[in-house]
């Protein structure tokens, strides 16, 4: 991440996302100013901070989607929130501060998840050496050797058995060529396994859930770790020896703090939904008093302040927030005016049409037909799209979303499970065929349906 530029940024976002520039050049160009910030001389760093972005636009455009990629391609801490979750508290609902705690979750989960890819050769060498104890058990015959006088007064080490150290470590040599070409992938050997502690649910207060976590924690560690000697494959139990090694050779209290210092300067919140939590500003009881409490409770979260985790004190001065929503019945100014100013960035989101839809179903390296395909393949079929039934599908799609709601490209799920159901159904009998999506093909399958309004309200 450290050497893309905002322009590079866009291109692999590209990738994966059809159009909506604007938004990828805005969260492109936030990217980029964290990387130009931490090239800043201290004082001044601490003084910027991140323009939080305010997406809007209807669903099923990509406004989740360009997050999650501009996450995943930094390799940033990621936490997606629904803003209905929380309520005011004292209503039932979460504290908002929850979604700080479960950032750092993730933050802690990444961190050591690279400092176990760190360790993975360590691992596997000790974790391969108790495979092989597993199945061939050291020879008390030669595990204590003999010490042996001789006649200038020094001691010399003599095995008990000459012949069957070196016959062991012959055999185990040869266990442990078998092992890594994969021979004893199938064997059964037996282990212990470490159960899982004991675990108490607790109610907790609202506004309080960090410390029914912290409870639940404290009794995990009182009760004693408990082992059962399992039957494993040898495959199974590999993996099962690599992560206890890992964990073994990791160093939680490092993760810890390296997790903390990432998600305070490079962790992303995107709040889903803002726009449900919209007040009309009419009277001054029911569900509106709530929405607007979740607003006042989202204010210093997102201004910065210092939220208390198990893992110590997270500050939210440099978290990046993006919000997202519809605003379908409201807009963004009927958030509280203090919230509007800590989102200052703006960006809507075009609704897509025909030819936005056909790209879907061809550019992305994840597009639906190549899923599709490569689901089918498994069963020996053979799927094919055509160009104008490409062209059928993505009509369609705009049809209906016109027609009923408009759920963006979401709509392109339902009509390609609708044809291709048939076909999912008889896979495993027609192993060896060829089908080619053509627009007849589309057509036929989806006639019946299109035609009904009433049935494609509820099928498409």
């Amino acid at each position: 991440m450290n050497t893309l530029t905002p322009r590079e940024i866009v291109s692999e976002l590209d990738r994966y996302i059809v159009g909506q520039n604007p938004a990828k050049r805005m969260v492109a160009i936030a990217m980029r100013n964290r990387w130009r910030r931490q090239r800043i001389e201290a004082g001044l760093r601490d003084e910027i901070a991140p323009k939080n972005i305010l997406m809007i636009g209807p669903t099923g455009v990509g406004k989740t989607e360009v997050a999650r990629r501009l996450a995943k391609l930094a390799g940033c801490p990621f936490h997606k929130v629904e803003a209905t979750k929380f309520t005011e508290v004292g209503y039932v609902g979460r504290d908002v501060e929850s979604m700080v705690r479960d950032l750092m979750e993730i933050g802690v989960r990444l961190v050591r998840d690279e400092e176990s890819g760190k360790v993975r050769v360590k691992a596997e060498k000790a974790a391969e050496d108790r495979l092989l104890d597993l199945l061939l058990p050291p020879s008390p015959s030669y595990a204590a050797p003999n010490f042996l006088e001789v006649t200038d007064g020094t001691a010399t080490e003599a095995p008990a058995s000459g012949a069957s150290k070196s016959e062991g470590a012959s055999t185990r040599d040869k266990l442990r060529q078998l092992l890594r070409k994969g021979a004893l992938d199938d064997k059964m050997v037996d282990m212990d396994v470490v159960l899982p502690s004991p675990t108490m649910e607790i109610m907790a207060v609202p506004g309080m859930e960090d410390m029914g976590s912290q409870f639940k924690d404290m009794f995990s560690k009182v009760f004693p770790q408990r082992k059962k000697t399992r039957k494993l494959r040898v495959r199974d139990a590999y993996d099962l020896l690599v992560a206890e090694e890992s964990e073994k050779l990791v160093d939680m209290d490092k993760v810890a703090d390296t997790a903390k210092e990432r998600v305070e300067q490079t962790g992303i919140l995107f709040i889903d939904e803002i726009d449900k939590i919209c007040g009309r500003g009419q009277g001054g009881s029911g569900p509106d008093v709530s929405r607007e409490g979740v607003q006042r409770d989202l204010l210093p979260v997102v201004e910065g302040c210092v939220v208390n985790t198990k893992y110590g004190m997270i500050k939210t001065d440099h978290i990046l927030f993006i919000a997202a929503g519809a605003f379908h019945f409201s807009k963004p100014s009927d958030l509280v005016p203090e919230l509007q100013g800590r989102f200052p960035l703006r960006v809507e989101l075009s609704a897509l049409g025909n030819d936005e839809f056909l790209r879907i179903l061809t550019e992305p390296q994840n597009a639906l037909t190549t899923q599709y395909t490569a689901l089918l393949a498994t069963e020996g079929v053979t799927l094919t799209f055509a160009p104008d039934g490409l062209e059928q599908m993505a009509a369609y799609a705009q049809r209906v979303n016109e027609e009923a709601e408009n759920i963006g490209a979401r709509r392109l799920y339902t009509i390609m499970e609708t044809i291709v159901q048939d076909l999912s159904f008889d896979a495993p009998e027609r192993s060896g065929d060829t089908v080619v999506v053509d627009a007849a093909y589309v057509t036929d399958k989806l006639k019946d349906v299109v035609e009904d309004r009433d049935l494609s309200r509820y099928i498409l």
